[in-house]
């Protein structure tokens, strides 16, 4: 109970052990409904719930209106307890009503449902979205989770250090947002999109074991699971392992997990990235259901179904009992959906008690068409999806098909955790330099078994960098970090950079380390992805409680706004037209 010197009990807390008590409750006028000609029923409400008082009719209070209200609390009359609410059992009666702010009428009905309200209209009165039930218990389940994180961290001996949010450009993969320095007119400050090269630096310093809950920025386009800022668990160790890295996190994590779902979620399995791919056909694999990629290459080695024939990677997947879901004109949308990811195209079976019917059976033989059944261990009712292609190309195109199909909403079925590990250390070239790119970034340490091949063969090095996924959402990575000079050189040697260049562009961070850097790794975690997912949510947005629009947009702050042209002519700068 959080009393005050205005009230007594918070709305929410009335039961029937505190009938008879003279209360006084503070909070803001919900329904008001007319009971006969003398009283009305007036619900107050706070974030913790909702109390029914019975008041005299001619009381000024409508919908808002901030009020403190005195009187006795009673059992509510037979017939008339209300089981949905847990103050439905009494009523506040004898009332007397102090009006301590009135109220206009507020643009949308603040127990609505979130579905009936468009969003820019909620965001634009987010102070009022806020009120809702819905967005209490999210900010709250917020609260929960870094409140957990915090006492998990400091349980493990982590150091918690603020570090700059003006700092210089970095190559880390992301657009940055740059901030004009006044004092040096033409240079500029970049927001950090990850405490990155500092937390390493505090290992250099001898912190041994930093964390901090940061705000990044990324100037990236928006989506269900980004915004422009974002809340980080942002971790560094020194003298470990990749396994006393993952163990620290899934330490935080699971007591995240625990604070809100009640349950400990059971230990984190570990699964290699390659194994992931072959899988589920993505890096961010949802656990919480079936239909896995199978290998079917093997089958068809003499296959004459051109098709199939010298394909690199053949596989399928089963969507059970879901054939008769799918007329020509659906299976025709997932072909094409199949060739917008990069297939050349889509095989698809419908299996009966008869046997399998599909386009390209005559093409395949007997033989062919039983393996494929009993690999995919097909029942009549299923619908069976095969690729044959590139090996990344067939395991994306039914990584996202399985996902499609198959993926349920965030807020069904148990928190399935899985660190996937062992990433490439390169992916794919620059087309404009020719070398590999890096997989994470460029000082994560080369898995030792594989170091031998950077020159040979970079494009099959391992990496010793991992990622937490939780339901099919990357909720963060991290390495363990290069501390060698040598191997650092060899690194930037694949990705093209000269030492002049290594020097120019990362001295400030790697001339540091010539003073005795301890082998060190970490990680970032995604607070906002993690708690929407406890709180059972498809959105960043509804779980942060002054968030952009998908666009960027402020509708409550109206930004971004044009800039003043005192400050740009103090700041050196002019605006000039954009070209795309």
């Amino acid at each position: 109970m959080s009393s005050t010197s205005m009230r007594t009990h918070q709305c929410g807390e009335l039961r029937a052990e505190h009938i008879g008590q003279t209360v006084a409750l503070t909070g803001w006028v919900g329904r008001r409904r007319e009971h006969g000609e003398k009283l009305a029923f007036v619900d107050v409400r706070d974030h913790t719930g909702i109390t029914q008082c019975v008041v005299d009719n001619d009381v000024d209070v409508r919908s808002e209106y901030v009020v403190r209200i005195t009187g006795v609390v009673r059992a509510r009359p037979e017939g008339t307890v209300n089981s949905t609410l847990p103050t439905g059992e009494v009523e506040v009666g004898e009332c007397h009503v102090e009006v301590l702010r009135s109220a206009v009428a507020p643009p949308f009905p603040i127990d609505a449902r979130t579905d009936d309200v468009d969003e820019n209209l909620r965001l634009k009165h987010r102070y009022l979205d806020l009120r809702r039930e819905r967005m209490q218990k999210n900010l709250r389940v917020r609260a929960a989770v870094n409140g957990a994180i915090r006492a998990a961290m400091e349980r493990q001996d982590f150091v918690e250090v603020e570090t700059p949010m003006l700092v210089p450009s970095t190559p880390e993969g992301a657009r940055e947002f740059l901030v004009p320095s006044r004092k040096e007119p033409g240079s500029f400050y970049a927001l950090p999109q990850s405490p990155q090269l500092f937390k390493q630096l505090l290992m250099v310093g001898g912190v041994d074991r930093y964390y901090q809950i940061a705000r990044c920025l990324r100037d990236e386009d928006l989506r269900a699971d980004r915004q422009y800022e974002f809340m980080q668990l942002d971790m560094e160790m020194s003298f470990v392992t990749q396994d006393d890295v993952l163990d620290a996190v899934s330490e935080a994590v699971l007591d995240a997990a625990e604070a809100i779902a009640g349950d400990r979620p059971p230990a984190i399995e570990h699964i290699t990235w390659h194994d992931a791919m072959n899988r589920f056909g993505i890096d961010k694999p949802d656990l919480r259901f079936g239909m896995e990629l199978v290998e079917l290459t093997d089958a068809f080695v003499a296959t004459e179904f051109k098709a199939f024939a010298g394909a690199e990677s053949i596989k399928g997947i089963r969507v059970p009992a879901r054939a008769d879901e799918f007329g020509r004109n659906q299976l025709d949308k997932l072909t094409d959906k199949a060739k917008s990811i990069g297939a050349k195209g889509l095989v698809w079976m419908k299996v009966s008690a008869d046997g399998i019917d599909s386009p390209v059976a005559k093409f395949l033989s007997e033989d062919e068409l039983a393996e494929v059944g009993s690999r995919l261990e097909a029942e009549p009712g299923d619908l069976l999806l095969i690729v044959a292609d590139e090996w990344m190309t067939t395991c994306e195109v039914l990584g996202t098909l399985r996902n499609d199909l198959g993926r349920p909403p965030v807020h069904e079925g148990p928190l399935k955790f899985v660190w996937v590990v062992e990433f490439p250390l390169f992916v794919g070239v620059d087309k404009e330099t020719g070398h590999p790119k890096p997989g994470h970034h460029p000082f994560t340490t080369p898995h030792p078994d594989d170091v031998d091949k950077m020159i040979s063969d970079p494009m099959s090095v391992r990496s010793i960098a991992y990622d937490l996924v939780l339901n099919g959402w990357e909720l963060g990575s991290g390495s363990i970090r290069i501390h060698e000079p040598e191997l650092q050189r060899r690194v930037f040697k694949v990705l093209g950079i000269s030492d002049e260049e290594a020097a120019r562009k990362f001295g400030f961070f790697l001339n540091p380390f010539d003073y005795g850097a301890p082998p060190h790794g970490g990680f970032g975690l995604g607070l906002d992805r993690l708690v929407a997912i406890l709180a059972g949510e498809e959105n960043i947005r509804e779980v942060i409680a002054f968030p952009k629009t998908q666009s960027g947009a402020d509708p409550m702050t109206n930004s971004p706004i044009e800039g003043d042209p005192k400050q740009l002519l103090e700041l050196g700068l002019r605006v000039l037209p954009r070209v795309d």
